[in-house]
């Protein structure tokens, strides 16, 4: 064998290795990257909080995009608040053949006639719809239906 091939062999060889270790470098490079960029859509996304003002009775919240998305699907494209959600499904659920934007509207028109003649709106009416919440709890409770637990969760001054 000439020592000339034997080198150029070897030298093309090396330079073969070289070459896959910089592919390799740069791959991973653009793997990490890519994988930070994911990372911080992911954690963009979590963080984009927005105020959500309820249709009915005009309770403001601050609430994550996808939570409101996902209440305006199951309330026909309105973002309702939690107490008139109950109301509502309430309302549905008492007769099947509502609709539930028949019940959206009609649970809307009680809550504007009932906000007309308070001082504080919101106040009066979070204390109604607790009171209607009691009210439900007493009937299912003499009625034998399976009750779930009223609680609260956070407490606001």
């Amino acid at each position: 064998m000439d020592l000339n091939f034997v080198y150029v062999f070897s030298t093309q060889e090396q330079n073969q290795q070289k070459l896959r270790k910089a592919v390799s470098d740069v791959s991973r490079e653009i793997d990490k990257y890519y994988n930070e960029l994911k990372l911080e859509r992911q954690l963009g996304a979590i963080e984009e909080v927005e105020q959500a003002e309820c249709q009915c009775c005009g309770l403001k919240e601050e609430c994550t995009a996808v939570y409101i998305t996902e209440v305006q699907e199951c309330y026909c494209g309105n973002w309702v608040c939690g107490l008139c959600s109950e109301a509502v499904k309430e309302r549905v659920g008492r007769s099947p053949t509502v609709a539930m934007q028949d019940a959206l509207n009609s649970h809307r028109d009680f809550c504007q006639e009932y906000n007309a003649t308070r001082l504080n709106p919101q106040l009066s009416l979070t204390h109604s719809m607790r009171e209607i919440a009691k009210r439900s709890l007493q009937n299912r409770k003499s009625k034998g239906l399976s009750i779930s637990k009223l609680t609260r969760t956070t407490s606001y001054p």
